[in-house]
This record gives C-alpha cells, structure tokens and sequence, in this order.
C-alpha cells in the first residue's frame, strides 16, 4: 500500500536528513522520483517552491509529495482525500524522527558537550553536510532546471551567474532577487 511506503520512506528522510533541507534532496530524490511516484521535473518544481514558501524544504515537500504520490500510484487513490491523507502522513513522520532525536539527543548532548568523542563525531559531520549540499547543488543542475537546448542552457548559466554575483557582492534582498528572477525567467523563457 502506498502510505505505508510513503511512511517508510519518509522515516528513513526524518532519521538520516542530517544537515537540512538541502543536504537532504538527494535523499528525498532516491525515495520519491527513484519510485516513480513523481517526477524529475516534479521534483525541481517542488525545490523551488518549497524555497519560496516559509517552512523547511523536507516539510514543504513532505506535505506535497503525501498529496500527489497516493494518486501517481493508483488512479482509484486520486480523490483530494486520499492526497490529504497522505500530506498529513508524511508531514508527520518526516518530523517524527527530528521530535524524538532532538527531545533525547538534546538532553545527552547537554550533559556530554566536553566529551572529546562527541567533539569527533560533530568535527566529522560537518564535512559530511558540505558535500551533501554540494550534492544537492549539482543534482539541481538538470535540464528541468537548465533548459534543454544550447540556448536556454546559456541563459539558465547567465542568469544563475548574475543571481550568485548579486548575492555574493551586493547587499540585494533576497525577495527582490526571487521577483526579478521570475520576472526576467517569464521575459526570456
């Protein structure tokens, strides 16, 4: 059954989404697209939305992917009951794992902040997340995103190039530039 898979997968997203939403895209691309249940354009629709809407990326894409899995899988599923069903499902199990870490975890690391051993294990995971984000960088440079003729691959490179200068070098708000990236994207595209 669909949401007992949904809630597997989104057990496994909740316990080992170390880093973020962005160190776990691809986690969430593995359990979601790699199915079928959506797809990879489904997929980078869902990032940027998700980053446009207030929420953490694993919770605003929990949230859709419950509703529109049930359906993809089976058409008899694809009444908005069962896709509610399935956005609360998901939305509740992917924070599931973070309640029940944070609640004990908390109160451990507390009580062993000096341990040299958990200094370890936090000095070791933070590359780890910098190479989960640079994964989630580079599994975001698609054709869904990129274009898929030479022309628009030109573009999608210029305008993310201006959008990283922008940011890197100018105190631009990141509201504007989102507005004047859709702007110009809807003018050239």
């Amino acid at each position: 059954m669909i949401y007992l898979r949904l809630i597997w997968s989104y057990l496994k997203i909740g316990f080992f989404g170390f880093g973020g939403g962005y160190a776990m895209l691809a986690l969430i691309e593995n359990e979601i697209v790699t199915p079928g249940w959506i797809t990879e354009q489904m997929f980078t629709d869902i990032v940027a939305i998700s980053q446009m809407t207030p929420g953490p990326i694993g919770i605003n894409s929990a949230t859709y992917i419950g509703y529109v899995a049930p359906g993809a899988s089976s058409p008899a599923l694809s009444s908005p009951l069962f896709g509610i069903l399935g956005s609360l499902l998901c939305t509740l199990v992917v924070i599931l794992p973070s309640f029940v870490l944070v609640r004990y975890a908390g109160h451990f690391i507390s009580r062993h902040r000096d341990s040299v051993a958990l200094k370890g294990v936090f000095k070791g995971l933070r590359p780890v997340i910098i190479g989960l984000i640079a994964s989630a960088a580079l599994l975001l440079m698609n054709s869904s995103n990129f274009g898929s003729t030479t022309p628009d691959v030109v573009k999608s490179v210029i305008l993310a190039a201006l959008a990283l200068a922008l940011v890197l070098f100018t105190r631009i708000h990141p509201i504007l530039l989102i507005i004047a990236s859709g702007i110009i994207g809807y003018l050239i595209f």
